[in-house]
C-alpha cells in the first residue's frame, strides 16, 4: 500500500472498466487524483464513492479527443495539486467488426479517442511534468496493438497507434525524467465486454476468445490495474518503452 502517497495521478476513462478498477486502486494507495469520463453521472458517482473512503478526487468531464477538453483535465491535476506525476491514458472505445462491417464513419471515432485522445492527453500532461522535474505515462494499448485478431479492423489499428505512442514518447523525454510505458491486456471482463453476449454473433465471439487465452478464461480489470499501477509507481523506476502483455499467456502462443 501507499506506493503512490501523495501524488499527483490523472485517470482517463475512469467511470467504467479498467479505469474504473485503476482509480480505486490508485486511491487505496495513496494517489490525489483527478478522474475524467465523458459519462458524467458514473463518473461523479465514482468521485463521491472515493471521497467517502478518505481519498483526494477531483472529477473532471469531457471528451479526450477536444484539445480544450483533453488540456482542461491535466490542468486540473496542476491546478489542485501544483502538479502531475502520473497519467493513466485510458479513455478508448471498443467496437468489433471486420473491414467489410465497419464503415469510415467507425474508423474515424475509435482514432479520435483511442488514438487522438491519448496523444493529445500525453501531450498536455508531458508539458506538465517537464514543469517538476519529470513524471510516468502508462498507455492503454492491447493484445490488439501487437498481434493481429478478427473482427478489429478499427480497433485493432488504433491500438497499434496507442504501442506506437509509448515506445516513441519513452525514447523522446527518457532524459528529462518521464517514463512512458503501456499495458496490453487481453479480452478482460469489463462492462462493455460483458455486452457482448447481447450482440449478434457476440456470444459465440466471447466463448472463442475465452478459450484463446492459455489459463482458459478472460481477465478481471484489478488484475490490470495491478500493472497499470507497478508501471505508475517508483517500482519501474528504470522501465520505460516497455508493453506489459496482461493477457493470461495469449501473446505468448
Amino acid at each position: 500500500m501507499n506506493r503512490l502517497e501523495g501524488k499527483s495521478c490523472v485517470v482517463t476513462g475512469a467511470a467504467f472498466g479498467i479505469g474504473r478498477a485503476t482509480a480505486v486502486r490508485f486511491a487505496w494507495e495513496g494517489a490525489r487524483l483527478v478522474l475524467t469520463d465523458i459519462q458524467e453521472g458514473p463518473l461523479l458517482a465514482l468521485g463521491e464513492e472515493l471521497r467517502g473512503s478518505g481519498a483526494e478526487v477531483e472529477a473532471v468531464v469531457g471528451d479526450v479527443s477536444i484539445v480544450e477538453d483533453a488540456q482542461r483535465m491535466i490542468q486540473a491535476a496542476v491546478d489542485r495539486y501544483g502538479r502531475l506525476d502520473v497519467l493513466v491514458a485510458n479513455a478508448g472505445i471498443i467496437p468489433l467488426g471486420d473491414i467489410l462491417e465497419s464503415s469510415a464513419a467507425d474508423w474515424d471515432q475509435v482514432m479520435a479517442i483511442d488514438g487522438r485522445g491519448m496523444w493529445l492527453t500525453c501531450k498536455y500532461a508531458i508539458a506538465a511534468m517537464l514543469e517538476t522535474g519529470g513524471g510516468a505515462i502508462v498507455c492503454l494499448s492491447s493484445i490488439s496493438g501487437l498481434a493481429g485478431q478478427k473482427r478489429q479492423s478499427t480497433y485493432g489499428p488504433a491500438k497499434f497507434v496507442a504501442s506506437g505512442i509509448t515506445r516513441h514518447l519513452a525514447i523522446e523525454w527518457a532524459d528529462r525524467g518521464i517514463r512512458v510505458n503501456a499495458v496490453a491486456p487481453g479480452t478482460i471482463r469489463t462492462e462493455r465486454v460483458m455486452q457482448l453476449p447481447d450482440e449478434p454473433g457476440g456470444a459465440e465471439y466471447l466463448a472463442a476468445i475465452e478459450q484463446a487465452h492459455p489459463m482458459g478464461r478472460i481477465g478481471d480489470p484489478s488484475e490490470v490495474a495491478a500493472a497499470i499501477l507497478f508501471l505508475a509507481s517508483d517500482d519501474a523506476s528504470f522501465i520505460t518503452g516497455a508493453i506489459l502483455p496482461v493477457d493470461g499467456g495469449y501473446l505468448a502462443q
